[in-house]
């Protein structure tokens, strides 16, 4: 069953340089993402509109084959390495849903 997670970036990017970093390590690895791990980006950073509550300053929407294989990407050398630059440069919040 497919499983997706959703980042949200909630207010503004407060260090430019550190987001530019993990998103270096991203594009670094992403052939090795999508092979390893079935990673299928769906919706990276696209504009946005509220419909309810407040507006998030940025979502991306990652598709998975499974469960198991979105935690294998998330618990990987490769994305362990660029968390602390994301979480140096803004906000984020994570999710990881089954799909239908």
């Amino acid at each position: 069953m497919a499983a997706y997670m959703i980042f949200i970036r909630e207010g503004a990017v407060f260090d430019a340089s550190a987001m530019e970093r993990y998103s270096g390590l991203n594009r670094e690895h992403a052939g090795s993402y999508v092979e390893r791990f079935g990673i299928k980006p769906l919706a990276v950073y696209g504009a946005l509109e509220a419909i309810e509550g407040e507006a998030p300053d940025g979502v991306v929407l990652l598709e998975f084959p499974t469960m198991a294989a979105a935690r294998a990407w998330y618990a990987s050398d490769e994305y362990q390495a660029a968390i602390p630059h994301r979480m140096a440069g803004a906000n984020y919040r994570a999710f990881l849903f089954e799909g239908l």
